[in-house]
């Protein structure tokens, strides 16, 4: 699954109406021993162009491969996953950074091994992007494929189809290992919980004396310990094993999912602040303790599960937020994450049994313990909010915009600091004599963070938390509480569901044929803005020349303005899906993007942006279009703009 870019870098532009095709693809397969195929991309790229390594580095669109061949059984990827030369590594001025790019040829390759009989087609995506010394172009997709030779049964090596599938979910090494260290941290933050922490001396203890031999003492909790794993493990079995794989990573942009998480982590939340006591079945309890007095390796399993039903109230909620974050992880998400939560809990045993005297070293229990829970529970409800946020980023609700989620923010870890020093209460707590230093220091990072959330209300970015928060333009405010808007226009008829705020507080369109129809209703000329999302020239010639007042006046009131973004990556329905040609090259229309810029390429002769084109009633151009070299100042562009609304008016 090919991911979405969430921002489209520095993309500067040309002042020539012409399409420019700087880089030349070829595809091509050449068979390795056994059943191993390489598949090798080469582009081919005119002098003064480059593309950008798969690693660019801050700033461009790296290069990009995705396959989508329905049927991913049918072949298996190398670890490695495509292989690349050398790239170029130099300071880039105008993006500001240290870049890796190719010139002149770059060649990318990929190893598969077939693992089907039968012949099938492999088609995929090579995602990138072209820049010159001063401009680069929009990120272009552009698909291949490839036929497959089926291979013979006795070639195919059969544990490499779920060795494949285990890549789907957690694609790098880094990323299983940072799903196991947050694992194993919350596996050790629910150790410190009143239901776990006082079990382990109470369950060392039961093993060194009932056990013949210190040996023998050390084994059984070991063997308990390793019961624990299993236990947790076999959860984690069980949750992949239900829902699979597609089903866990769609979780991430589902609505539904979404919603559900943040409603659990509420409810978890409430649990851990002590609401209420979350409680499985007394029976359930009651069997597994009584399986437990059978002693033997099956007493000791089951001393564990006992363990494991009783600690519930304060596990649960940890575990069921742990395999929500697992979620992404594929298959192997959930059971990594539980491993390394197991592992934790399962750790203390062991070795105070196998070191009895360590026991004496361990904090008395007592309301400490309470706090700890208390704080998990202010955590879990922090993070119910970031789900409830992806819900909305994904309908576009706009309900839990950047400022609210960072209001509820600061007063929930407010709290939290307030609750650390002894401001605030809850019923289960004890009386708070003094303040320890492990309490404090919790209570000055919780304090500093709430305090460094302040400025985001008005605008600040908030790099250290910039994850969790929607992004800046999902804003009430997107150019900050500071920004004082001189002019407003508004569309007269709220029929139109396409219009919204552009640049400098305009109402513009998003539709061609939409604001087409309205400029016809109102009688004025129809200006296009062929731009990008992340088009530095486009935001210059908006900061710089459309801030003018007689500019920003003709904008809002003389001329029907739509806004084309070329770069957009919002697919089109199937239905309105359909190949075309652009430079005389068959061209696959999949997104809103590729649909503006097959219309400004096909219909004016250039793909480069920012292009103005102003246009009468009847399509037909007003005068000649303008674009940043050339009218790239508030004089030239504000006699542009004349030019073209007096044309109309003369018409």
């Amino acid at each position: 699954m090919k991911k979405l870019i969430l921002f489209f870098t520095a993309i500067t532009f040309v002042s020539t109406a012409q399409i420019f095709e700087p880089v030349k693809w070829d595809f091509s397969q050449k068979k390795l021993e056994g059943n191993k195929i390489e598949l090798s991309f080469k582009a081919t790229i005119d002098d003064g162009w480059y593309i950008y390594s798969q690693d660019a580095g801050e700033g461009p669109v790296s290069t990009e491969f995705t396959f989508f061949d329905p049927s991913p059984d049918r072949y298996g990827v190398d670890k490695n996953w495509v292989q690349e030369q050398v790239p170029i590594e130099e300071f880039d001025p105008n993006f500001d950074a240290v870049l890796k790019y190719y010139k002149n040829e770059a060649v990318f390759n990929v190893k598969i091994h077939v693992l089907s009989t039968e012949d099938f087609t492999l088609k995929g995506e090579v995602y990138y992007m072209t820049c010159d010394s001063t401009q680069c172009l929009p990120p272009e997709a552009l698909e291949f494929s490839f036929d497959i030779e089926g291979v013979d049964e006795s070639l195919i090596d059969k544990s490499f189809i779920e060795e494949s599938k285990s890549s789907e979910g957690i694609s790098t090494g880094k990323s299983m290992w940072a799903l196991f260290f947050i694992a194993f941290l919350s596996g050790f933050a629910a150790l410190l919980t009143p239901c776990v922490f006082p079990m382990i001396p109470l369950t060392v203890s039961f093993f060194t004396k009932k056990s013949k031999t210190k040996a023998r003492g050390v084994i059984n909790a070991i063997i308990y310990g390793i019961s624990i794993i299993i236990i947790y493990v076999a959860l984690g079995v069980g949750v992949s094993s239900v829902f699979g794989a597609d089903a866990l990573n769609n979780m991430a942009t589902n609505v539904y999912f979404n919603i559900g998480f943040f409603l659990l982590l509420i409810i978890f939340g409430a649990s851990f602040l002590g609401a209420f006591e979350l409680q499985l079945p007394a029976s359930w309890v009651n069997k597994s303790d009584k399986a437990s007095d059978k002693g033997g390796l099956m007493g000791i399993f089951f001393m564990a599960f006992t363990l494991a039903l009783v600690s519930f109230s304060c596990t649960g909620p940890i575990v069921g937020t742990l395999l929500v974050e697992a979620s992404s992880g594929g298959y192997f998400g959930p059971i990594i994450g539980m491993l390394g939560f197991s592992l934790a809990i399962a750790l203390p045993f062991g070795l105070f049994a196998a070191f009895p005297g360590w026991l004496n070293s361990l904090p008395q229990s007592g309301g400490w313990l309470n706090s700890v829970k208390v704080t998990l529970g202010f955590l879990e409800i922090a993070l119910a909010f970031k789900f409830l946020s992806n819900a909305d980023l994904v309908l576009q609700a706009h309900l839990l915009e950047r400022e609210l989620f960072i209001a509820i923010w600061i007063v929930i870890f407010g709290l939290l600091t307030m609750y650390l020093l002894g401001f605030l209460k809850f019923a289960h707590d004890s009386d708070l004599q003094y303040i320890s230093v492990s309490r404090l220091s919790v209570a000055i990072l919780t304090g500093t963070l709430t305090i460094y959330m302040i400025p985001g209300l008005w605008g600040a970015p908030l790099k250290i938390i910039n994850a969790f928060p929607p992004p800046m333009q999902y804003s009430e405010s997107p150019r900050g509480v500071g920004y004082v808007q001189n002019e407003s226009f508004h569309i007269d008829d709220s029929s139109h569901d396409d219009q919204h705020i552009g640049p400098q507080g305009l109402m513009a369109f998003h539709d061609y044929e939409v604001a087409l129809n309205y400029a016809k209703k109102i009688n004025k000329p129809l200006m296009i803005d062929f731009t990008g999302h992340a088009c530095v020239n486009c935001r210059k010639m908006e900061e710089q020349v459309w801030s003018d007042q007689i500019v920003k006046s003709i904008l809002a009131n003389d001329v029907v303005l739509v806004s084309l973004y070329v770069d957009e990556r919002i697919n089109l329905p199937e239905e309105e899906q359909y190949i075309t040609t652009m430079a005389g090259k068959e061209k696959k229309v999949k997104t809103t993007g590729d649909k503006w810029m097959v219309f400004q390429a096909n219909t004016f002769g250039t793909n480069s942006q920012p292009y103005y084109v102003m246009l009468d009633l009847q399509e037909n151009q007003l005068l000649e279009p303008a674009n940043y070299q050339d009218y790239g100042s508030v004089e030239l562009f504000k006699e542009w703009l004349q030019r073209g609304v007096k044309s109309f008016n003369e018409i």
